[in-house]
């Protein structure tokens, strides 16, 4: 943090990934530096987290040599890899390129749809239909969370399941029908004639945003 500091950045660091979730949650930053080892989470798990909240970018740091740490970070949502250990001019420039492209997009803890009949809280990972607490299982929740983020839009099959899942369920079309099937099951008044998850023919699904 004091190379950053020393640069002219605001920086504030944190010892456990739930420090670091709620640290985010009131600063919303504009960037954030996650270390892939934890005391109390996994460095990739704490990436989804924050994958779900927000579009800005996250460059891992870790002592990992192994491919299978890296593909997995980059899974998780992680924009960059940093090895340690690592040269400070290198690490500043990888920040400064990130921070260029990064389309400063702010996080949102919770986001309600139709005068609150539906809502979202993606800090407890907790979803309300109707006022009660409905259970979606994780694979569920990524995908609600990737449609929700793009309310509004079109979504082709392959980025939806990327950005839920991960780059090797890019070309897994039968899943996210299935899984899509699952939602409209759980948040639908009726699954037939779905109000919220929309069939777009021939191209993907769109999330209603009402």
């Amino acid at each position: 943090m004091a190379l950053l500091l020393e640069r002219g950045y605001l920086a504030q660091h944190t010892s456990s990934g739930i420090d670091g979730l709620r640290s985010f949650c009131m600063q919303q930053p504009d960037l954030v530096l996650l270390e892939a080892r934890l005391p109390d989470m996994g460095g990739c798990a704490l990436c989804r987290r924050l994958r779900d909240l927000s579009d800005m970018p996250i460059i891992f740091i870790s002592a990992a040599a192994d491919t299978h740490d890296i593909v997995a970070g980059f899974e998780a949502g992680a924009d960059d890899y940093v090895r340690k250990p690592f040269d400070n001019d290198e690490l500043l420039a990888r920040i400064r390129t990130r921070l260029r492209r990064s389309p400063n997009q702010r996080g949102s803890e919770e986001l309600v749809f139709n005068n609150g009949e539906l809502r979202i809280n993606f800090i407890n990972r907790e979803v309300v239909v109707r006022g009660q607490p409905t259970h979606l299982t994780p694979k569920e929740f990524a995908l609600l969370a990737a449609l929700a983020r793009n309310a509004g839009r079109v979504v082709s099959r392959q980025a939806l399941a990327t950005q839920a899942w991960g780059e090797r369920y890019g070309d897994a079309s039968d899943s996210l029908k299935l899984y899509v099937h699952y939602l409209r099951r759980k948040l639908e008044r009726d699954p037939l004639q779905p109000g919220y998850i929309l069939t777009t023919r021939g191209v993907g699904y769109r999330f209603a945003k009402r």
